[in-house]
């Protein structure tokens, strides 16, 4: 199973595998915190900047972050096979789980049937 789950919410034994997927580390988050840090699942920062700042629509950023992860394909591999073995949950920092990558990418790992 696949969770996504804000990095500043307390850790639980249902998350499984904790896989922070951000491209900078988070403030006040020790190392110990997550199993693995993937930042290259993270947005660009163009990307982010441009979300943020309102340069692009919460539609555009989706597919721009796509674009971005079509050339991660082995990294989306590898989270496949480690949700595929047990939980993952994947990590951010973004307060809204709706407008945030790691639902995207929660999408882009699981298996389509």
């Amino acid at each position: 199973m696949i969770k996504t789950k804000r990095i500043y919410e307390p850790a639980s034994p249902g998350d499984g595998y904790r896989l922070l997927v951000m491209r900078r580390w988070p403030r006040g988050i020790r190392k110990t915190a997550v199993d693995a840090w993937e930042k290259e699942l993270g947005p660009s920062p163009e990307l982010l900047s441009h979300l943020r700042s309102g340069l692009v629509s919460w539609a555009e950023y989706t597919v721009r972050y796509h674009e971005e992860m079509s050339s991660k394909r082995p990294l989306i591999a590898e989270a496949r096979a480690i949700a595929d073995g047990g939980d993952l949950t994947l990590l951010c920092s973004c307060v809204d789980e709706h407008q945030c990558h790691r639902t995207l990418l929660k999408t882009l790992i699981e298996p389509t049937s």
